[in-house]
């Protein structure tokens, strides 16, 4: 199990290794930033997509929650910090593409299927419960094609609808909206299979999840 000493570790073969190789990389980055793509993924540690895509630092923009949950757009006082990343990866780095990646596994779409945490107090479960209600639509959509909610079937299901969720969540963003009409910017739903080490990602014609051929 990997403990801070086991971090420690990592940092210093970076320091004595990745370091002194990609010196003028990083004397670079000191002076800003440009990703061309920002990557919406879940905070699951079995899903890392700079090791999944096999990025260098300031190649993505990353954020990480819960199921890889965008909350749709709202003004409502509060902290917004899914939405001022967004703001921030849209209209000030002015990134190409966004990618929301989901993934098997997820306990946070397990959890919206089961609704163990509905009733909780914030602090033992509440603050996740409330959380995943915006799964609650897709919640609904797989239990009219499952009776066995706890099936790998209506797992996998509810993970594809997870994706489709935050997609359709960050079109309700007015800079969103905006940018996608004139072509400035592109959305893209992706999922990934753990046990597998395959990556799909959803067709926006056909409306399904495709594995991507490894050797292209």
């Amino acid at each position: 199990m990997t403990n801070f000493s086991d971090l420690l570790k990592g940092y210093r073969r970076f320091r004595s290794e990745h370091w002194e190789i990609e010196k003028e990389r990083w004397k670079e980055l000191k002076e800003g930033q440009n990703p061309r793509v920002m990557i919406i993924a879940c905070s699951d540690s079995r899903v890392d997509p700079t090791r999944i895509f096999d990025t260098n630092p300031g190649e993505t923009f990353v954020v990480r929650n819960v199921a890889a949950l965008v909350p749709p757009f709202e003004t409502t006082p509060g902290q917004h910090g899914v939405s001022s990343a967004l703001e921030f990866a849209v209209q000030v780095l002015h990134v190409d593409e966004i990618v929301v990646m989901g993934h098997g596994s997820c306990g946070g779409c397990a959890a919206a299927l089961s609704e163990g945490m509905k009733g909780m107090p914030p602090g033992k479960g509440g603050f996740i419960a409330e959380w995943i209600t915006m799964l609650d639509d897709a919640r609904a959509k797989v239990a009219a094609h499952h009776s066995d909610l706890t099936s790998p079937a209506a797992q996998l299901e509810m993970e594809h609808e997870g994706v489709r969720t935050s997609l359709a969540n960050l079109r309700t963003f007015p800079c969103i909206q905006e940018k996608e009409a004139n072509k400035s910017l592109k959305l893209i739903g992706a999922w990934f299979a753990i046990a597998e080490g395959q990556l799909h990602v959803l067709d926006d014609e056909t409306d399904s999840f495709r594995v991507i051929d490894e050797t292209a």
